[in-house]
């Protein structure tokens, strides 16, 4: 499996218009097994993805769906920063063994 946390902040007010982009353009990616988006607690400006693939190649692939690529544009114009925090190898989750 691959993972990856990223930060995104937003331009003042663009939070929930972000939410609502990155949720239907993750619908029906193959090779995805996890995809969540958290508001950030303490400001309110930013949120945290949380992914998780079978594998790296899957996640560059899912860049090239039409949802996605349809999603980027718009969501260009409401980011001020994106910073990917970490790259992971999930070992375990709550609906599956360990690898």
């Amino acid at each position: 499996m691959w993972g990856m946390i990223a930060k995104i902040t937003v331009h003042p007010g663009k939070r929930g218009e972000m939410v609502e982009i990155l949720r239907s353009s993750a619908e029906g990616m193959p090779g995805c097994l996890s995809y969540v988006v958290s508001k950030d607690s303490s400001n309110e400006n930013v949120l945290w993805v949380t992914e998780v693939w079978t594998s790296a190649e899957h996640h560059q692939a899912s860049l090239s769906l039409p949802g996605v690529k349809a999603a980027v544009p718009r969501a260009k114009t409401l980011v001020a920063n994106f910073e990917r925090i970490a790259v992971t190898e999930p070992l375990w989750d709550s609906g599956r063994r360990e690898q």
